[in-house]
């Protein structure tokens, strides 16, 4: 977050969520664990391991470096910590795992941040997914992608979790945009317009079965059927966080885990049934 506007209004957006959304019962959600690491301030982007069971990568918001941190679902303790050479960080704000074409796990990383709509391009970093959880230098892809129209700030991106395939949903305030990327996504990519999402989407994942996905603001989610463009569901509330802005989902697609900026707790929100 770069502009001073946005140092004043997210912080009161996210005050009034805190405020305005109304917590669930405490049977729909729960506290899975607390962070400890003190590195862990402006939790952006979660996304489920490929490799690992049991593994989360989360990455902080701007200005906090080059890094992925791998995490115990669990516990929340930190596992690994990835060095991403070669990527300025412009500003982080999403992540998600899926597979390259020849079927690797890979880690999508979104440095799609653009707070004042003027970029000329953004980027997504592919970065195989590690053998190994230790910490350690990994090497990117730098995948340029443009808008059509003009720049937009971003905060979700969405993998398909079998193949390289990449949706991205802009953040504005009234609404933002699904735009869907080439498959599979190359050097340069130019994003292609699905339909309008709605505003203040700061971030989404795909189910780890590839039936459904999930689109979060600071006040609740919505979980559509199928791939992008899916069928939307009602929206339901989440708890009250001061920035909620991280989202994904448990391994066997049941609930969800969402993390927020200036918050230590990973929470457990279970979806709403049908009917």
């Amino acid at each position: 977050m770069r502009r001073l506007t946005a140092w004043l209004v997210l912080p009161l957006l996210g005050l009034v969520a805190l405020l305005a959304a109304p917590a669930q019962s405490a049977q729909s959600w729960r506290v899975q664990c607390t962070f400890s690491d003190e590195r862990f301030t402006e939790i952006s982007g979660l996304a489920r391991s490929q490799r690992f069971p049991g593994v989360l990568y989360l990455h902080n918001d701007s200005s906090n470096g080059p890094y992925v941190h791998a995490v115990d679902e669990r516990t929340c303790r930190t596992l690994a910590t990835l060095r991403v050479s070669g990527s300025p960080a412009r500003d982080y704000e999403a992540i998600a795992t899926g597979r390259d074409a020849k079927g690797r796990p890979v880690i999508w990383l979104g440095d799609l941040g653009d707070n004042n709509d003027s970029w000329p391009w953004v980027e997504v970093l592919r970065i195989q997914e590690p053998t190994t959880l230790r910490s350690q230098t990994v090497s990117a892809r730098h995948l340029r992608v443009t808008y059509p129209d003009m720049g937009h700030n971003a905060e979700t991106l969405l993998a398909n979790p079998t193949k390289p395939q990449l949706w991205i949903v802009t953040k504005q305030l009234a609404a933002g945009s699904l735009y869907a990327l080439p498959v599979p996504p190359a050097a340069v990519n130019r994003a292609v317009p699905l339909r309008r999402e709605d505003g203040l989407i700061t971030d989404g994942s795909v189910a780890p079965q590839g039936d459904r996905y999930v689109l979060r603001t600071y006040f609740d989610a919505t979980v559509f059927t199928g791939l992008p463009p899916g069928k939307a569901g009602r929206p339901f509330d989440l708890p009250g966080q001061f920035q909620g802005e991280a989202i994904t989902w448990t391994a066997d697609g049941r609930a969800l885990l969402i993390a927020s900026e200036r918050d230590n707790r990973l929470i457990r929100v279970e979806i709403p049934q049908a009917g």
